[in-house]
């Protein structure tokens, strides 16, 4: 038994019992109104949802298991995963033992890379990554162990062996697409004595003579890894988790939403506006020359990608230790200035312009500039590095749903007559 699972024996019927005297005490409760507006645009803001992995705090950003996300920037993606599920950072025995399970499922099956070649040569990677994820969903031991009996109280650790195998083979599933889809060449097999991040690193081919290319994507993996539980991709693989489908079924789903323009998506949509504005200037242009390019873009009615975000009302926490990574590391590049300089001018010009509620930047105004100085400039793959990532807070919530016996989610749906009527 991992000791992961044993960490999680420990808890789970402590949780169990606290929420249930919970619901006992304080289960009439109110604790949102829904207002008309509401029900029409999205159900935004409504509070109808539990999520203990994560939460974002309208003025810190995200914060992880109740530790704001640039105080633990230094760790690695397999320590935050550890902390999602088990709500402690894992010490130097249980780390470990996490990294010998990873290493222990790196493959990718065979009949998966038969099926991706059959893809068309401009087929998206998304695509073909989901595909992937699918493909193996035969592989499920929670499938399997559903169909033969499985009590419920057991359900919760089908899940994680699932989930622990599932992103143990997702760098590779990633890099091999990678080198697949813009003709790299061969795959290049794992290595079982390599971290989860160093793992794609290597897999992907592309050189890290420094080492820097490999902490960027320990960071990059950390970053992503969760956004509590009411964003696109987590509430799609939610919802289809409740319905007691396994973690291949319910991830896909979920990183079906995520590869959305108005989701994951937005991260090549930044990078290309940055591409855009090097290309029309030949380089970095100065910041008033930036500024009324951003003012130009405006009053033609376009918006700046990257700026602006559903619920912070601050630079998203991810945005600034990503800029943080890049004024260590990256020096005289036309492309992070670029996105430097974007931080410096476009806060004010949206403010200036009085439309736009927070203009502040989010992750993807940064995360592409990073990817693309180290060599990764096939922008249309960045969202399968999100995914990788974002894999991990999926299958952690995934992990305690089901520990909790949280039921199907069926939300009741009016008609806009039936609000006419009533309201």
């Amino acid at each position: 038994m991992s000791m992961l699972k044993k960490v999680l024996r420990g808890q789970i019927s402590l949780v169990r019992d606290d929420i249930k005297a919970l619901i006992d005490k304080s289960g009439d409760s109110q604790i949102s109104n829904v207002t008309v507006a509401q029900a029409f645009s999205g159900l935004r803001g409504i509070k109808a949802f539990v999520c203990d992995t994560s939460s974002v705090d309208p003025d810190r950003g995200l914060i992880i298991r109740g530790i704001p996300l640039l105080d633990i920037t230094h760790i690695l993606p397999e320590e935050v995963l550890f902390l999602l599920i088990a709500g402690r950072l894992p010490d130097k025995d249980e780390l470990n033992d996490l990294q010998q399970e990873f290493s222990a499922h790196l493959v990718v099956p065979d009949y998966v890379w038969k099926i991706l070649k059959e893809f068309p040569e401009d087929a998206h990677p998304m695509t073909m990554f989901n595909t992937g994820i699918l493909a193996m969903q035969g592989e499920s031991v929670f499938h399997q162990k559903y169909d033969a009996g499985m009590p419920k109280t057991e359900y919760w650790e089908a899940i994680l062996e699932d989930g622990i195998r599932l992103l143990a083979k997702l760098p590779a599933l990633g890099a091999g697409i990678y080198r697949m889809r813009f003709n790299k060449g061969a795959r290049i097999a794992p290595n079982p004595k390599l971290d989860w991040a160093g793992n794609f690193v290597h897999m992907v081919g592309i050189p890290d003579e420094s080492g820097d290319f490999h902490k960027l994507m320990q960071l990059y993996l950390m970053l992503h890894c969760d956004h509590e539980g009411g964003n696109v991709s987590a509430f799609a693989s939610h919802t289809v988790a409740s319905a007691l489908s396994d973690p291949y079924y319910a991830v896909s789903a979920g990183l079906n939403g995520l590869a959305g323009p108005l989701h994951g998506l937005a991260n090549q949509e930044c990078l290309n506006f940055v591409l855009r504005i090097r290309d029309e200037f030949k380089g970095s242009p100065d910041i008033e020359k930036l500024r009324q390019f951003c003012w130009d873009r405006l009053k033609s009615g376009r918006v700046i990608p990257g700026y602006g975000h559903a619920v912070l009302r601050c630079p998203d926490p991810r945005f600034t230790a990503f800029i943080d990574f890049g004024k260590k590391h990256i020096h005289d590049d036309e492309i992070f200035s670029i996105v430097t300089g974007l931080f410096h001018v476009v806060p004010d010009v949206l403010k200036e312009q009085g439309k736009a509620k927070n203009p502040w930047p989010n992750v993807d105004a940064a995360s592409g500039s990073l990817l693309y100085y180290y060599g990764l400039q096939e922008y249309n793959f960045y969202t399968v590095l999100f995914s990788i990532s974002r894999t991990m807070g999926m299958i952690s919530q995934m992990v305690w749903e089901r520990a909790l016996g949280i039921p199907i989610t069926r939300p009741k749906s009016v008609t806009t007559d039936w609000i006419k009527k009533t309201v």
